[in-house]
């Protein structure tokens, strides 16, 4: 053969082991990745659990705004009473029936600003908490995509593997066949058997794996995954460098701002904990109606309005024990939000490093691919001529499917890492990747309950 047919040969060859990766994603009418995460964005559990909690932490406000309403309880107490009862020189004994009804009202006039900073502290967990759900948004999101290019990267495998190991069980009829006519020894083809059985386990391998990717997927996703298809490129969306990338994750990464919200609300906590060490002023009344209260007094009304003053002198310390925790939390939620930017930025780093060497590692992989199917095309030439060796052949066949392999896991490392990044800068979510699904707001929820005075069901009727 020629070293130009040996060249197109290998070219062909070459440009099948490159595109393994892109035939497995399926064709028409399959799933694309934007689908895939929009069913995981509606259906992921994890997703699901975090919006319910931060719904539930809306009702923190309006728990907070309660302490400028008025509180308004109604009492009726009733039994028989044995009484005896002298008067005028008049004794009276015997069972009376009292009863007794009263409505008490209490407004808070002054607490020492705790209903305030309990309002400002509760919105500041609010707004956390939605940065915590977009963050739990991303986490789901990358951890969809993961598993989406988990399965591509398995079926690729798979595929490659089972094409090892038809080209093994060629090589193994062709040593045999040349066995029989004693051009091999026994040896040769013992080593073809050895690396067709080697193969097979390899092979079944890759469907453990493929099934494992599977079930990550439908864990994630929330459906089994069908034919999927070629992922788009965000690699465009990406800042330009990686000191890009770090400003705008420590500005726009919900970790760090929901961390920013939480120091907000631990200092309204302390403003909260001072307030115990303030006077509190309220205005009570009350409206009472009692029977029988006595053999004198058949019925009796009253109605009275007070003014209470309570100023707190010594509570056995659990008020200044209060204030020192509350400092130590805010110091706490300070050094948190430290610890998150220094992930942030190390996040950056590691997965802007991770693409740079996937991109390396497929141009690195191509080449090796391009050079192992020429040189397998050489020694099997040779081997047919005498040249070469069996084990060779069996090696060179070998060296094929490990840079075929290398290139799919570099093709699926560097979609990941990309996604990895964008969710580094704070934008792998639904409205950012412009996902067709309707988009959760939690905004809608908590205007719902905020100025709620009463009711005990939820907005969506439960």
């Amino acid at each position: 053969m020629s070293v130009a047919k040996r060249i197109r040969r290998s070219g062909v060859a070459c440009l099948a082991g490159v595109s393994v990766f892109a035939l497995a994603m399926g064709v028409a009418s399959a799933q694309s990745l934007d689908q895939a995460l929009a069913m995981a964005y509606t259906n992921n559990p994890t997703l699901n659990a975090q919006r319910a909690g931060t719904r539930a932490t809306d009702e923190t406000v309006p728990q907070a705004l309660s302490g400028y309403r008025p509180t308004l309880n109604a009492t009726a107490q009733a039994g028989p009473e044995y009484a005896k009862q002298q008067a005028s020189g008049v004794k009276t004994n015997g069972w009376i029936w009292p009863r007794a009804f009263a409505l008490n009202a209490a407004y808070t006039l002054f607490n020492g600003f705790v209903t305030a900073n309990q309002t400002r502290n509760a919105e500041s967990q609010v707004r956390g908490s939605r940065e915590t759900l977009r963050n739990t948004e991303q986490s789901v999101m990358l951890n969809g995509v993961t598993a989406y290019m988990n399965v591509i990267q398995a079926i690729a495998l798979l595929e490659l593997q089972k094409q090892s190991l038809a080209a093994y069980q060629q090589e193994l009829r062709a040593t045999r066949d040349r066995f029989n006519v004693g051009e091999v020894t026994r040896t040769d083809v013992a080593q073809a058997e050895a690396r067709v059985a080697d193969a097979q386990y390899q092979v079944s391998q890759a469907v453990a794996n493929l099934s494992t990717a599977r079930a990550n997927y439908r864990q994630v996703i929330g459906v089994e995954p069908g034919k999927l298809t070629t992922p788009r490129s965000i690699e465009a969306t990406l800042p330009g460098s990686v000191d890009k990338v770090i400003s705008t994750g420590l500005n726009n990464h919900p970790a760090v701002k929901a961390s920013e919200f939480a120091v907000d609300a631990a200092m309204f906590q302390v403003k909260v904990a001072e307030g115990g060490l303030m006077p509190n002023l309220s205005l009570q009344g009350q409206l009472s109606q009692s029977y029988d209260q006595s053999f004198s007094v058949d019925s009796q009304s009253g109605a009275a309005v007070t003014l209470n003053l309570s100023v707190p002198i010594y509570q056995g310390g659990v008020e200044y024990a209060n204030i020192r925790q509350a400092k130590e939390l805010l110091t706490q939620a300070r050094i948190e939000v430290d610890v998150n930017r220094d992930t942030i930025r190390a996040q950056a780093v590691q997965y802007w490093g991770a693409l740079e060497a996937a991109k390396a590692q497929i141009q690195a992989a191509q080449a090796s691919v391009a050079a192992n199917t020429l040189a397998l095309e050489g020694v099997r030439e040779e081997w047919r001529v005498g040249q070469r060796t069996t084990t060779d052949v069996l090696n060179a066949q070998r060296d094929l499917t490990n840079s075929q392999s290398s290139l799919v896991v570099a093709q699926r490392d560097r979609v990941v890492a990309a996604y990895a990044l964008i969710s580094t800068i704070g934008r792998l979510d639904a409205l950012s990747l412009g996902l067709k699904v309707n988009y959760y707001d939690p905004r809608v929820h908590y205007n719902q309950v905020r100025d709620s005075w009463a009711g005990v069901r939820t907005p969506d009727g439960k």
